[in-house]
């Protein structure tokens, strides 16, 4: 898929891995809808980066646990910047300040980690698929991760979210086909949590075979080449995890 004069609309895409996804697709010459739900700042200076480009960029700002936000979200898309050829499902809640365990279990906060990750994902998709379908090539990725097959037993709602993801990935392929491909990346260890501490992300680190974490850059180089390069490609889930999977 020659992404040159293409749309994508990136949720969750004002920060972290969804900011260096937002860039990579706009360097490939998209034009990009960056939805945010709190991170307004960031998700307009990003769109001032995005345009000194020579790409177009709006905005759209929405809660993702609340469904009368996802036909909105990609409304604005569309009729900002005319069409939408790539929806990346990049948004995630993880639970740090309240526990996530089976002792902690709150159905509330279970609901609202499900709605977000997965239930969110799925609307929008809804929503996405006559634009996508428009042009016969359209695009899903999903952000999962490695979570989804090896489950933290402190983040259940978190990893079961994660592990739905990836059956809605490969459900949504072959319904959505030939027409529209669904693929997911699931990384390893990207960006932490600004709550651990040192000892902590080492221990973590230890368990990667390339003793390293990943960075959002490659995450966004991995999301760019699905789209760009995976046109025989469905269906799929790519870890990317510094081998982590593998042991």
């Amino acid at each position: 898929m020659n992404l040159e004069g293409t749309t994508a609309l990136v949720t969750g895409g004002a920060r972290r891995v969804g900011r260096a996804i937002v860039l990579a697709l706009a360097r490939a010459g998209c034009d990009v809808a960056i939805h945010h739900q709190r991170s307004e700042t960031q998700a307009r200076e990003l769109a001032v980066l995005v345009q000194s480009m020579g790409r177009r960029s709006v905005t759209p700002q929405g809660d993702l646990n609340d469904a009368d936000t996802w036909e909105p979200i990609v409304k604005e898309t569309v009729k900002g910047l005319g069409r939408l050829d790539v929806l990346v499902n990049n948004a995630s809640t993880f639970l740090t300040q309240t526990p996530d365990t089976i002792e902690a279990f709150d159905s509330d906060l279970w609901d609202r980690v499900l709605r977000v990750n997965l239930t969110a994902a799925v609307g929008l998709s809804h929503y996405a698929r006559p634009h996508l379908d428009a042009r016969g090539q359209g695009k899903i990725v999903n952000l999962c991760d490695i979570a989804h097959e090896r489950p933290w037993r402190d983040h259940l709602a978190y990893c079961a979210s994660k592990a739905g993801l990836v059956a809605m990935t490969k459900a949504l392929a072959a319904a959505l086909a030939p027409s529209v491909q669904v693929n997911a990346v699931a990384p390893g260890i990207v960006a932490f949590p600004p709550q651990y501490g040192e000892e902590l992300r080492q221990t973590l680190i230890d368990r990667v075979p390339l003793r390293r974490p990943g960075t959002p850059e490659e995450v966004a180089k991995l999301v760019r080449f699905i789209i760009e390069s995976g046109d025989y490609m469905t269906g799929e889930v790519v870890h990317l995890d510094g081998g982590r999977s593998a042991v």
